[in-house]
């Protein structure tokens, strides 16, 4: 079967999976009255969202395990047992995540506040959900320690040394992505970007079955989820989509055995997370000064009087470029 059949397939599999999830999950959570918290130092137009049903992203869950089942009936057909291997890995590792932004999710209920898990126990279950990838994919054989760097042509085998850069890389952008799910519809939409072209490298340059299911499975759940979580959105994601799209989106960097792409394709997931930690630099540096108005970014430009849906398609249209450079870098 192609590579293109399989991610229409795996992308109408998770578009109606996670429509149908989504839709519920709002009813029912309107109905408990499960919504989010407003952290108090936000912007204060967003106190308006309170309230908003939250852990939207159990329906990526859903639609990923769905999406994984089928991919595995067509891996084990194929008797292709190296596929198998790497999609388990993968699959351990976006679970791990998405469950760590779940139980994040019901702290932060249960304490009726927006503060979940401590963020010495969140990144410590991060480190781990890293290194049982690593070693799993260790394990598969489906891992090149080479570290190439984009557009200078350089590539030097690190040995060890890889899995220490690749740990640090994983467990950063996860978290980079969760500090974007900041306003509606902004994760969601420059994921999309991500996830196409994610699809676009499968079907054109690296033809495995493993790239096929995480692209399908962006595209398909965020086209659907996005219905629900365009400004003003009727729901969010929370962490445990966050932590799910940050997972599922830096694992392909090792599907297409090039660590560092994931600058390109990745780009404002990576600047928003420069953005805090230059904000944060800065204001010890200065003893109280603020380098941004606010960080994220986007919450800097929301001070700044942009409009939450100019954020969104600007943020996502750098994002799509950052994509199309990745792309030649990778031909």
């Amino acid at each position: 079967m192609s590579i293109k059949l399989n991610i229409m397939i795996v992308a109408l599999i998770s578009f109606f999976v996670t429509l149908l999830i989504t839709k519920r999950l709002i009813k029912v959570f309107n109905k408990k009255e499960i919504g989010q918290k407003i952290l108090d130092i936000g912007p204060n137009w967003h106190k308006s969202k309170e309230g908003t049903p939250t852990m939207g992203g159990i329906s990526f869950i859903i639609a990923f395990i769905c999406a994984f089942l089928y991919c595995i009936v067509v891996l084990i057909i194929e008797k292709n047992k190296a596929e198998i291997l790497t999609a388990i890995s993968i699959v351990v590792f976006v679970l791990l995540n998405s469950l760590i932004g779940l139980i994040d999710d019901l702290a932060k209920i249960k304490k009726n506040k927006n503060e979940g898990l401590k963020p010495i126990g969140k990144l410590t279950l991060q480190a781990l959900s890293a290194v049982i990838f690593l070693a799993c994919l260790k394990f598969s054989n489906s891992i090149n320690t080479i570290i190439k760097i984009p557009l200078i042509n350089f590539e030097q085998d690190l040995g060890f040394l890889f899995y220490v850069v690749a740990f640090f890389v994983i467990c950063g952008f996860i978290n980079a992505v969760n500090l974007t799910d900041g306003i509606d519809g902004l994760a969601s939409s420059v994921s999309l970007t991500s996830g196409v072209f994610i699809c676009v490298v499968a079907i054109t340059i690296i033809q495995t079955k493993g790239l096929a299911l995480v692209g399908g499975t962006i595209i398909g759940s965020l086209f659907a989820f996005l219905i629900y979580n365009l400004h003003p959105a009727k729901i969010f994601m929370g962490d445990t989509g966050s932590l799910f799209l940050g997972a599922l989106i830096v694992s392909t960097s090792f599907l297409m055995e090039n660590l560092l792409i994931i600058i390109f394709y990745g780009f404002v997931f990576i600047c928003e997370a420069i953005s805090v930690i230059l904000q944060v630099l800065f204001f010890k540096i200065t003893k109280g000064k603020r380098l941004f108005k606010m960080a994220p970014l986007h919450h800097h430009l929301e001070k700044s009087g942009w409009s939450e849906s100019k954020i969104v398609v600007t943020f996502t249209f750098i994002n799509a470029i950052g994509c199309i450079l990745a792309y030649f870098i990778l031909i």
